[in-house]
This record gives structure tokens, sequence and C-alpha cells, in this order.
């Protein structure tokens, strides 16, 4: 997930903020903030939603499942998280909206102990998950499931957050597990274990992460949320300049406490693919969600055109040149 909000850049675009007392609460949802390093954090820096009249309040959530129930009840106005859940509170009548993203699809390797050597081995193991549903988690059951290997039957699920990942393989507690940036760089991880297969290899192009946000909440405040989607374009294609590189590297120090010459990989194509337009490949999406029905997630089958609404993210694009 994209380091969204570079303080000082931020400030620069944002201007002059509302006075506090002015601003309206607005609470948005980061799935495990430090699941990519903590870029995530980076959202709530320096309260660029003030720009228009919004407190941007982060709200950090251990699962989607969690998140989703959140914006159903209210007690939250837009998350972040994978398009699963969304689509599936969608199709049963919830009030919800895809409104766009910057995570769209991921180079994450699956990797199991190095004595492993092909899918069919991982019969009887412990598979590690970052939930139930995810996009991950679908991908490792949709390669499992063509080699003929059924959760409980052949397997068992072990959960934990993403960067505990390579810790559970390590210390034996999972024989598998899916490794993504930066944790995947560790080492140890290298020496003790191997890519068994990519997650591209299990479902193709994959549709990762989305923003949502409740129908009646983006109808309430649809111009602040053109000048939020609109700020968020200008940061995204900051960061991914290259002459800011150096300085995107010291932000993400100063939030990790890692090194900065740790991140060259950052933003260059070693690093996940983030889309400068945060439009989410729908074509793609559709067929993550095919798989899931092909998985027995879900009962029907569902055209995700009906939870779309990217108008907002086209609205501002046509404001940044």
């Amino acid at each position: 997930m994209i380091a969204r909000c570079f303080a000082a850049f931020a400030m620069a675009v944002i201007g002059v903020s509302a006075s506090a007392a002015d601003l309206k609460p607005w609470k948005h949802v980061v799935i495990e903030p430090k699941g990519d390093a903590g870029f995530m954090l980076m959202v709530g820096a320096r309260d660029f939603a003030s720009r228009h009249g919004l407190k941007l309040e982060i709200v950090p959530m251990k699962n989607g499942a969690l998140a989703h129930k959140a914006l159903l009840a209210g007690e939250v106005d837009s998350i972040e998280s994978s398009p699963g859940a969304a689509i599936l509170a969608g199709a049963r009548g919830a009030d919800i909206k895809i409104i766009g993203c910057d995570w769209p699809g991921v180079p994450h390797g699956l990797m199991v102990k190095s004595t492993i050597a092909k899918v069919e081995d991982l019969k009887g193991k412990v598979i590690g998950t970052n939930g139930g549903g995810s996009a991950i988690d679908v991908a490792i059951r949709a390669m499992l499931k063509k080699h003929g290997l059924e959760e409980k039957r052949d397997y068992t699920m072990l959960e934990g957050p993403l960067p505990a990942m390579p810790a559970m393989l390590l210390e034996k507690k999972a024989d598998f597990i899916p490794a993504v940036l930066p944790f995947s760089f560790n080492p140890k991880l290298k020496e003790e274990g191997k890519v068994l297969f990519e997650q591209r290899e299990a479902l193709g192009v994959t549709q990762m992460i989305v923003w949502t946000a409740r129908k009646s909440f983006i109808d309430k405040n649809r111009a602040a949320m053109i000048d939020f989607m609109e700020d968020m374009l200008r940061i995204t294609r900051w960061y991914q300049d290259p002459k800011n590189h150096d300085e995107v590297a010291k932000i993400a120090s100063n939030l990790t406490k890692v090194p900065p010459e740790r991140f060259g990989w950052l933003f260059t194509k070693q690093d996940t693919f983030r889309d400068p337009n945060l439009i989410p490949n729908v074509e793609a999406l559709q067929r993550n969600v095919d798989v899931t029905y092909d998985l027995g997630f879900v009962k029907k089958k569902i055209d995700i055109k009906n939870y779309v609404d990217l108008s907002l993210v086209q609205e501002a694009a046509k404001r940044v040149k």
C-alpha cells in the first residue's frame, strides 16, 4: 500500500487549513498499517484532509472483516482493504462502493521450506495466511486446489499478520507462507526458504487493495471527496518521481526506524506496482471474484460493476495535469 502523505509535500499541496473548530471528523481505516513497512500510517501525517474541511483520523484494524463491519455500522467513513469483502457486502445489499485504489497488483512470492519441491508436497503441512478470503489467501487456496489439495482434508491454515510470516516459517510454525515486500528481503528467509510459486501464477493479474466508502457518505461529501482524491493523485505521483527517492527513503526510515539506505527498492521496478491514476483494474478484479465463486466463497457469480464508482477519481484527474 502506497506511502500516501509525505508531510512537507502534503502541506505544500494543501495550503492553509481550516480552523480546528470547523473541521468535520472523518475516520479512515487501514488494515495492518505496518504490513507494508508502515507506509499506510503516512496518510495522517499532517492532517492533509483539512484542506477540504475534514479532520482525518486513521483507524488501524486487524483485518478486512472488522473494517467492513465498522464501515457498514457507520462507525467509520472510508476504508482501505482487500476488495473481496466490499464486493460480497455490496452483493448482499450493503450501501457500499469501491472508489479507487493505489495497489492493483503485487509480485507476492509464496515461500516454503527449502525441502519442499512441489505444491503436492504441501499435503499434511501448515499453510500460513493473512486471513481467510483475502486476495493472498484466495491465491493460495486456488493454487492448492489446482493440485488436488483441500483445506482441512489435506492441509491446515494458520493465520498471522504479514510482517510475522518470515518468523512463522523460520521458527517452523508454518511450512508455507506468503512473502511480501519488504519482509521478503529478509536474508535468512532467502537462505532457509524458496519461492514455490508466485501469486500471479495462481490468479493472473490481481487487484489487491481498494478504497471503499458508503454510497450515502459519498453523496453527502462528494465535493470534499473529489478534493481528497485530487490530493492523493498529486501525492502519489510525487512519491513515484525518481528525483524524490532520497527524500522518500528518509520518510520511510523515520516511520519504520530502519536505515534509509535499506529502501533503495521503494517506488522502483523492484517494488509493488502503484497505479499513478488510482484506478483499479476492474477486469482483473472481476476475474479474481470469479475465482472466489469457483472456490465456494460465494454461491452465485457477481458483476462487480454494480459496486464500483470511479467518478470521484476521474473527476479529480481532470484537475491534475
